[in-house]
């Protein structure tokens, strides 16, 4: 069990849900992502799923106050006090804001960035392979380079921030699996989050 508190960030396509759920297993922290815990809280029923529930039926986006309102509620069950990895949160730069205020409240920050660096064209045949083999015929070439647009826009401009706070460790998410795992690792490594220099 190590006591580290992670962000991984990457497009579509980069890996990073496959790769935030492998991290977290290795250092026995959970891996939180915004879609899981959109998920369990709607079906939690809370009043805050029940929030979210009615947003998206809207066919609305969930708005960033909500979106933070359920990661910090998500953050605050025992599982998390002893670090997290967080997945498609904070997604832009007032997100980030009310990350950090959660934690300074707890007298916590972010210990580390996972960015994993894809070059585009890679992102679009990932998902374009992906959303064949899924028989998804909405996924085409033209929706997800909106996709990726708007992580360049919005998403890409809180690596800034955490650069600045020289909490980035930017690592090749082209390989296989358990090499970008092993890249990973090494990174963390080295900041002693993980491995002998942790326990």
């Amino acid at each position: 069990m190590t006591d580290a508190r992670l962000l991984i960030v990457g497009p579509q396509g980069s890996g990073k849900g496959t790769q935030g759920v492998r991290i977290a297993r290795e250092l026995g922290i959970p891996a939180v992502s915004t879609g899981d815990v959109f998920r369990a809280a709607v079906a939690d029923g809370s009043e805050l799923g029940q929030q979210v529930q009615s947003v998206i039926e809207a066919g609305d986006l969930v708005s960033d106050e909500l979106t933070s309102a359920v990661v910090r509620d998500r953050l605050s069950q025992s599982d998390a006090e002893g670090g997290f990895l967080l997945d498609g949160y904070p997604r832009n730069i007032s997100q980030v804001a009310h990350l950090d205020e959660f934690l300074e409240g707890r007298g916590e920050t972010l210990d580390a960035v996972i960015e994993l660096s894809v070059p585009r064209d890679e992102s679009i045949s990932r998902l374009s392979l992906r959303a064949r083999e899924q028989g998804r015929t909405d996924d085409t070439e033209e929706v997800i380079a909106n996709r990726l647009a708007i992580y360049e826009r919005e998403t890409a401009p809180i690596l800034g921030v955490y650069h600045t706070r020289g909490i980035v460790d930017e690592i090749d998410g082209v390989g296989s699996l358990d090499e970008i795992t092993d890249r990973i690792l090494a990174a963390l490594e080295a900041r002693g989050l993980f491995g002998p220099a942790a326990a």
